[in-house]
């Protein structure tokens, strides 16, 4: 198993949906995760300690478990299949461990809260895992010949700002 932080949640101006990274402890590699929006305000509003009236889902499980005599050990993102994740959730009650199936986005939100360990199997890494591209912060870090400048100059030179 691959431990993994929650490195970033990303919007898509194409839908709804957003994408949790995943980042591996001690490497660059990232896993990302399609989540729909509500799933993601569950994780926001823990990982940004947002006050609520009364308790989230999530917070209710949580004290479901606990009231019942369990811990939430780990969670673990555990297997790919039909382009879909899927995912555990540890429990320990009195030293017997039980696992639950899991959506990804419900066992984060769950482990957050529990502020547990996630973790990643090394085969779902290693199908899906990304390294991030490189950041451009500036065009002057894009290594261009001047020669494939010449057209932007031209143009440029064409421009009457006066106008």
């Amino acid at each position: 198993m691959v431990r993994v932080v929650i490195s970033s949640i990303r919007v898509s101006l194409m839908s709804p949906h957003r994408v949790i990274l995943l980042k591996e402890v001690d490497s660059e590699r990232q896993l990302p995760i399609w989540i729909g929006p509500f799933e993601t305000d569950a994780i926001v509003v823990e990982l940004q300690q947002i006050e609520t009236a009364r308790p989230l889902t999530h917070d209710l499980l949580k004290t479901v478990i606990t009231e019942l005599g369990g811990t939430v050990s780990h969670v673990t993102v555990n297997a790919l299949r039909d382009d879909y994740f899927t995912a555990r959730v540890i429990i320990d009650k009195n030293g017997d461990v039980l696992e639950i199936d899991s959506r990804p986005s419900d066992a984060i939100a769950l482990a957050v809260r529990a502020q547990v360990p996630i973790f990643v199997s090394e085969e779902v890494m290693e199908e899906a895992g990304v390294l991030p591209e490189e950041e451009i912060s500036s065009a002057g870090d894009i290594d261009v010949p001047d020669e494939e400048l010449d057209v932007y100059h031209d143009f440029l030179d064409t421009l009457d700002l006066d106008d």
